[in-house]
């Protein structure tokens, strides 16, 4: 009998174990990013951290970005003037390439390549500091991690997001003008009015502000993957960097993705 019961329970204990699982994954989360952000402001990570992280996260990322960012546009202009040539509306090829971008693309795709060029190293700089006891020297010597380490991502990131969007944004609607325009005849007066006459200020500032919350999420789970590599279940060491590294990446790609449809609702 008490076999059977066990047998019968076992799924809904498998559920309850995995959800509180999930929930305490969440709430450690949620205060280290909290623990990060007040790090910011009290007291302040020193000037020279950020600025370095600036140049990591945002300078060396541009030329990606501008690559990204101007094939985007150009497969955009492409696609969407034979799309909008069936209905005869190629002139509103510029609208349709500056709002899919502003809108969308261009916070989404910029999040998603810094993920990948700066997220993952920033998981695995913080990931091999943490089995290498850097970290528990920084607290024996009285410095505070999330100060030292934490906050200045987390600032450097805020800086960076926005920036590196603007410069997708107009680059990716350059590609579209290299298609439509360049190679495809456009009459490029018509391809610029449309973009005035379509795209508004509330378009611009909801690309910023998922860019503002992308890179929130974004440094903040690359770091914390990194930050609690020694408590990984599934591996240790150097495994257990080379995992944490791969779930910084993941969880943040699949995070954006998230975030991006519950601001998009909102925001329409």
């Amino acid at each position: 009998m008490n076999d059977t019961l066990a047998l019968l329970f076992s799924p809904v204990a498998l559920l309850g174990r995995t959800v509180l699982s999930v929930v305490a994954e969440l709430g450690g989360f949620c205060i280290f990013l909290f623990q990060g952000l007040y790090r910011i402001v009290a007291p302040r990570p020193s000037a020279g951290k950020i600025v370095q992280q600036v140049y990591f996260i945002g300078v060396k990322s541009i030329f990606v970005i501008v690559l990204i960012g101007l094939f985007t546009g150009m497969v955009l202009g492409l696609q969407g003037y034979y799309t909008l040539v069936k209905f005869g509306s190629e002139g509103l090829l510029g609208a349709a390439v500056a709002l899919s971008i502003i809108r969308e693309l261009g916070p989404v795709l910029t999040a998603i390549m810094i993920t990948g060029r700066a997220g993952s190293s920033m998981a695995a700089e913080i990931g091999i500091m943490r089995i290498s006891e850097q970290i528990d020297a920084l607290w024996t010597m009285g410095i505070n991690p999330m100060r030292y380490l934490i906050a200045p991502k987390l600032a450097a990131s805020l800086i960076c997001f926005p920036r590196l969007t603007g410069i997708f944004d107009v680059v990716g609607i350059g590609g579209g003008y290299l298609t439509g325009v360049v190679l495809l005849g456009i009459n490029p007066a018509v391809y610029f009015d449309r973009i005035d006459a379509a795209v508004e200020l509330g378009d611009v500032t909801s690309g910023f502000v998922k860019s503002l919350v992308f890179a929130l999420l974004v440094a903040a789970i690359c770091c914390y993957e990194g930050y609690f590599t020694h408590a990984r279940r599934d591996g240790f060491g150097a495994k257990g960097v080379s995992l944490a590294t791969t779930a910084a990446v993941v969880v943040s790609c699949v995070t954006i993705l998230v975030a991006d449809y519950v601001l998009t609702s909102f925001l329409l």
